[in-house]
């Protein structure tokens, strides 16, 4: 397959589009949905932390499927199926240990999705694999869509509707995964003994996930709290949505130009510049909030926070694993950093809420960007050239 393909590109596109919109109709106001139900902080930190926690496993068990049958296309099929028919039980109001549970399941299913179809798509791509980012700009534009959208609606209706807004978007993810291309199977021969442990133990690789760890431990209180943090500076729904959307319109364009940067920057440069801008965002989001113009500033920072440390990182798990270990390196990418990072940073951000305020909990994940930028600038070198098949 190749990105001159126009059908092929649409249909890696396509659930790209679907599954970021499905994120962009829970992180923006999944948060307000629970406050709304009359959870606690703590309690909304927790449920929330569901959506990281189960990347700690779920992507590295079906990453582990995927490599060893190569029926990745499958695997999409069932964690939208099983995922989607999971989720359905929000509609039950089970209570928070019930919600828990719902949370947990639905994830476990619908967390294996993104790993494995980044593999799908690199393998796709081939050697247009630089084209990447113009194949994952719909995720961001289905993100946009989404939070757009459903910030319109729930200036109509009350948040208590989300949960069957949603259920658009589900659809689209089951629609979507059956339009993909059928893959053959590829058993492949098994790599050299310990090979994968020599990876994940190299120094570079130790710094790279220790970077990646402490940059999501960063986005807990943003993921969890920024859009009750700008409820409480009188912020809208529809104003929240608007900047939500912003960040992501700033990735989309780091994503298009993202080929020109490697040329002029080393990817050493980009990271840790990168690391150097997110670490400003949080304390002026902390400080500033009520300035909208440094607000929407912070929010075009995005583009470093989310966009050039997330295209950078999966060359960086495509030339260190190399072919026989890449849907391992990406599912240890997703859990290690979004999963176990994400949880503690929402959990982290949950207890700093609870005991002081929402700019407190900013300023923990600034201090979490000091620590990464020492660990980066000691530590990380510029991964292997990927391998081209």
């Amino acid at each position: 397959m190749f990105l001159g393909d126009t059908e092929i590109y649409w249909r890696l596109s396509n659930l790209y589009f679907w599954f970021f919109a499905l994120l962009g109709g829970l992180l923006p106001y999944w948060s307000l949905y629970l406050q709304e139900q009359g959870f606690s902080y703590l309690q909304i930190a927790t449920l929330m932390a569901t959506i990281q926690l189960t990347k700690i496993v779920a992507p590295s068990l079906w990453g582990h499927l995927g490599d060893r049958a190569g029926q990745r296309v499958r695997l999409v099929r069932l964690g939208a199926i099983t995922g989607s028919l999971f989720f359905a039980g929000v509609f039950l109001e089970p209570g928070f240990y019930g919600l828990l549970l719902v949370m947990l399941a639905f994830t476990f299913f619908w967390n294996a999705i993104l790993p494995l179809y980044e593999v799908i798509t690199l393998r796709s791509l081939g050697e247009h694999r630089d084209k990447y980012g113009k194949v994952r700009l719909w995720g961001s534009i289905g993100f946009i869509g989404a939070v757009a959208g459903v910030g319109l609606i729930l200036g109509w209706v009350s948040i208590q509707w989300l949960p069957w807004l949603l259920v658009p978007v589900f659809i689209g993810i089951v629609v979507s995964v059956f339009l993909l291309p059928a893959e053959q199977g590829e058993r492949k021969p098994p790599a050299p003994k310990g090979s994968l442990r020599a990876i994940v133990t190299h120094p570079a690789v130790v710094a790279f996930f220790l970077m990646n760890f402490l940059l999501q431990v960063s986005h807990g209180a943003y993921y969890t709290f920024f859009s009750i943090h700008l409820e409480q500076h009188g912020y809208g729904n529809l104003a929240i949505g608007l900047l939500w959307s912003l960040g992501v319109i700033s990735e989309i364009g780091l994503f298009l130009v993202m080929h020109q940067l490697t040329r002029h920057f080393t990817v050493r440069q980009i990271v840790i510049g990168s690391l150097v801008l997110t670490m400003i965002r949080w304390v002026l989001i902390a400080e500033l909030t009520d300035f909208l113009p440094v607000l929407l500033f912070a929010q075009l920072l995005h583009a470093a926070s989310y966009g050039a440390l997330h295209a950078v990182s999966v060359q960086y798990v495509q030339g260190f694993f190399g072919k026989h270990h890449h849907g391992q390196g990406q599912a240890l990418y997703s859990g290690l950093t979004f999963g176990a990072g994400g949880a503690l940073g929402a959990w982290l951000s949950g207890f700093l809420v609870e005991g002081f305020s929402t700019s407190v909990a900013f300023w923990g994940g600034a201090v979490a960007m000091a620590i990464a930028i020492v660990i980066t600038a000691r530590g990380l070198s510029a991964p292997p050239e990927p391998y081209s098949g």
